[in-house]
């Protein structure tokens, strides 16, 4: 366990990730229980092998998305009160998991995430949202760590394309369609056990794994209870702490345990089903 109280932000580095966007490293685990948690995560790679492998890059998020509903040990992760004290840092005392998604990078992917601004198709406002990145493993520069553009989440949202490219991770490929001054990158390399925050304006992205080595990790979206979504389903989210007095969301209850049931299937498919109709409202959602 890591000391209660020993991820707040202090005044200086949130002033930080309020003037450039971002924020790392944050301990949150202990390297052990990172270890532990990779496993696990491995453990369920192993067992959605047959599926992931019949899917492009861009629709892994069917099977990597919103396990937070599945396993408590994922939930476990994304309520954890070191996670939680750091993101309370920067969006006040009342917290939801709005999704999350695991972003796995074997030795010699190819896999890739252009660069892009969440804000531009979540549909979120107002823009009370963080993004906790949690790595299970080291994540470096050779293995494909996260890349941010220091101040960009306070300039304008900047046009994006969706290219649909075949090793691009996201969704639908969505790339910005204006030049982005690399030189001006930086890479929030991570040990295991340890979280990065970003702003949901921000220009970010990711490099192939060219190393030898995995790069493991879960970003979990957390937002405040006013935060309204655009789109026609009303989103499942998990309130992890605090109250929520707006309602805007249907608060989902988190798994029990481990093993996965018919129903937590339903709740983890439903929830999907649901964020693919507000963001993604002209592709058919799978059966």
């Amino acid at each position: 366990m890591v000391g209660s109280g020993s991820s707040n932000l202090n005044a200086q580095q949130r002033l930080q990730y309020q003037e450039k966007g971002y924020y790392y490293p944050i301990r949150v685990f202990e390297p052990s229980a990172a270890d532990n948690l990779r496993a696990r995560f491995l453990d369920y790679l192993a067992q959605n092998e047959g599926s992931l492998s019949g899917l492009p890059p861009r629709e892994h998020y069917l099977v990597l998305s919103q396990t937070q509903f599945l396993l408590r040990w994922v939930y476990g992760i994304v309520s954890h009160p070191e996670v939680l004290d750091a993101v309370e840092s920067v969006l006040g005392p009342n917290i939801i998991v709005w999704s999350t998604q695991w972003f796995a990078k074997m030795p010699g992917e190819k896999t890739y995430v252009s660069w892009h601004q969440d804000a531009t198709y979540w549909g979120l406002h107002p823009p009370h949202v963080s993004t906790g990145w949690i790595a299970l493993s080291e994540s470096c520069v050779e293995n494909g760590c996260m890349r941010v553009v220091p101040g960009t989440h306070k300039g304008p949202s900047l046009p994006q394309v969706e290219t649909y490219a075949r090793d691009n991770v996201l969704s639908r490929g969505q790339e910005i369609a204006v030049k982005v001054d690399d030189s001006r990158a930086v890479d929030m390399t991570l040990e295991p056990g340890e979280m990065s925050l970003h702003h949901i304006g921000i220009v970010h992205g990711s490099n192939p794994n060219r190393s030898d080595k995995p790069r493991i990790g879960i970003a979990v979206r957390y937002i405040t209870p006013e935060v309204v979504q655009d789109g026609a389903a009303r989103q499942m989210v998990l309130l992890v702490r605090g109250k929520d007095d707006f309602g805007h969301f249907e608060l989902a209850k988190p798994p029990q345990d481990d093993v996965i049931s018919d129903e937590d299937t339903a709740v983890q498919h439903e929830a999907l089903r649901r964020l693919r109709i507000s963001i993604m409202p002209k592709e058919p959602f799978p059966r």
